[in-house]
């Protein structure tokens, strides 16, 4: 599958506190969300840390209609159990069909417990490619 590099949120992201993706400007993209649904798939690369067992990661799409999102309006959320978010997994959060989005997206990570923190991929894709869409871990030899 071939992603789109506009519509990525993280690539790699290491996230040791709560933090915001890289904002995606829809522009003229906006229609995007006109036809086939749309979901955020989020990639774990490395896994969430558990250590202490308190450890909590919730994940919101946001929308703004200024790129520094000083009235953020969240769109879709999720909470993950930590147990889950194992190296390799994936993850996804639907965008909501009525998605009035006001031309930027990004996705806020809320990290709470002890010792969080976890590495993703993020991309705004087609619910269609989700199915087709396979991850493996960075240097992995696929036979």
């Amino acid at each position: 599958m071939i992603l789109d590099k506009e519509l990525q949120f993280s690539d790699a992201q290491a996230f040791a506190a709560s933090g915001n993706s890289s904002v995606v400007s829809l522009g003229a993209a906006s229609k995007l969300f006109a036809g086939e649904p749309m979901v955020v798939v989020i990639n774990v690369v490395v896994a969430a840390d558990a250590g202490s067992g308190d450890e909590t990661y919730a994940f919101a799409l946001q929308t703004d209609d200024a790129v520094g999102f000083p009235s953020a309006t969240e769109l879709a959320s999720r909470s993950i159990s930590r147990t889950i978010l194992t190296a390799g997994s994936q993850h996804t959060i639907a965008v909501p069909v009525e998605l009035s989005s006001e031309g930027f997206l990004r996705l806020a990570l809320t990290l709470g417990g002890t010792t969080p923190s976890i590495t993703i991929d993020a991309h705004l894709v087609p619910q269609s490619f989700v199915d087709k869409y396979t991850t493996y871990p960075d240097n992995s030899t696929i036979s």
